[in-house]
């Protein structure tokens, strides 16, 4: 697998995770857990646009 298309499919799996700790987070009226989501999930945008720029790039 290319490691763009790695990078891509890791970022979604990252936002994915992320938004589930979230809402999870939410739900329980844990702030800890929500600001974990939402750090993961941001992490995961970042990443999966690591994997844009290196298929524009050819990586």
């Amino acid at each position: 697998m290319k490691s763009s298309t790695r990078d891509k499919a890791e970022g979604t799996l990252h936002e994915v995770k992320g938004k589930v700790k979230e809402v999870a987070g939410k739900i329980t009226d844990n702030p800890k857990l929500e600001a974990e989501g939402t750090a993961e999930k941001i992490a995961g945008k970042v990443q999966g646009k690591v994997g844009d720029v290196k298929k524009v790039l050819g990586e």
